[in-house]
């Protein structure tokens, strides 16, 4: 873009202010939005129009229209698009459905007469109008039902399943509860990872774990070789109801840190937790579990409630020695999903307490669309060539 065009742009916001006055001040922003916007994908092309260079990263691939509510009024935007897919301008907010999602999280805090100050004030700064009842039911309607049609969307194969829950603040008939996000993620045949589906309970119980794996089931899931996730006394008697025939991986991260809990002198920690690892690295079963045995005669004498819990419980920690050797660090534990608890946590928190259990749902599903849409048309999370 050159100096000219950025000098025809601020004209024409000029002359629309100068005409329309603060009735021009919406299209007068859009302008100069769009042409940051353009000097944005600039920099991030490396390269201008038509100009060859070293440093050029990719290309220019035309302009996608987008509208955005503001306190001036609609902006009608032009975002610039990259051959690449992976510019988006720092001005606009790339998740879109969980912007949305928050806002409304906010909304309904606020219309319900359960927000405070702060909550007030952050609906007026992230909605930009004023709220009602009547504007947040509809626009709660209109998104939930798209973000309900993915949660019941068919699913197909999955090699390898990934369970774990998280907790969020949600008001239950005017109390304040800690209520469980449980959460399925699955590796595809093509080595791309999906977020199959979450669901929002009041516990973590046997019970809604299994009404969320038989979901998963009712919807196509299938042929689930290998599923890892925590111990929890709930999410295992699900498993083993539902998916009895899957070998289960118990998470690698989980079980150092319960084993943190029976040794009798903290300044063991540091040698035992090189010992536990040096289990999870051996090169195979065999070599895994002659390592733990001569752990637990290790500590037998030493500490003999931790050599008691290592044989009874570090086993369950082995099944990944089942999959190719290449699979195995990224399969031991759930750590895999720290990114998607990073993304999620960094929206709830600006809400801090839900209104209900529908707001929760809607505002984490919105994440995970968003999340699971660009695994599955990134980089491939592993190869699952019968080789490996």
């Amino acid at each position: 873009m050159t100096h000219q065009d950025q000098s025809n742009a601020a004209f024409e916001a000029v002359q629309l202010l100068a005409e329309n006055g603060f009735d021009g001040m919406a299209e007068a922003i859009a302008i100069l939005l769009n042409e940051a916007m353009k000097l944005e994908r600039q920099e991030y092309l490396g390269a201008g129009p038509y100009q060859r260079s070293e440093e050029r990263r990719t290309h220019a691939n035309g302009f996608k229209n987008k509208t955005v509510n503001s306190r001036l009024g609609q902006l009608e935007l032009q975002v610039p698009q990259t051959r690449d897919s992976q510019f988006y301008p720092s001005a606009l907010e790339r998740g879109e459905r969980s912007e949305r999602a928050l806002k409304l999280a906010i909304a309904e805090m606020y219309v319900q007469g359960i927000s405070t100050r702060k909550v007030a004030k952050i609906t007026a700064e992230l909605c930009g109008l004023d709220v009602t009842s009547t504007q947040v039911s509809r626009a709660a309607s209109l998104l939930g039902h798209e973000l309900e049609t993915w949660r019941n969307r068919p699913l197909g194969q999955v090699e390898y399943l990934v369970l774990d829950a998280r907790y969020e603040k949600v008001r239950v008939d005017g109390s304040v509860r800690d209520c469980a996000v449980l959460m399925a993620v699955g590796i595809l045949p093509d080595g791309h990872r999906s977020v199959l589906g979450v669901s929002v309970s009041l516990s973590e119980a046997e019970v809604h774990w299994r009404d969320f794996l038989q979901s998963l089931c009712a919807r196509g899931m299938q042929g689930v070789r290998y599923i890892v996730s925590d111990d929890h006394s709930g999410l295992k008697a699900a498993r083993q109801a539902v998916l009895p025939s899957a070998p289960w991986q118990r998470c690698q991260f989980h079980l150092a840190q319960n084993a943190m809990h029976y040794i009798p002198n903290i300044s063991m920690r540091p040698k035992v937790a090189q010992e536990i690892r040096d289990i999870f690295d051996a090169k195979d079963h065999q070599d895994a579990a002659a390592e733990l045995k001569r752990f637990v005669e290790r500590y037998e004498k030493l500490a003999p409630k931790l050599a008691t819990w290592a044989e009874q419980n570090i086993p369950e920690g082995l099944t990944v020695f089942q999959l190719p050797p290449k699979h195995r660090k990224r399969m031991r534990t759930t750590n895999m999903l720290e990114r998607q608890n990073k993304e999620i946590k960094r929206r709830t928190r600006v809400a801090t307490l839900f209104p209900n259990e529908q707001s929760v749902l809607r505002l984490i599903t919105a994440v995970l669309v968003e999340l699971s849409d660009e695994w599955e048309t990134g980089m491939r999370y592993l190869t699952m060539n019968p080789t490996d």
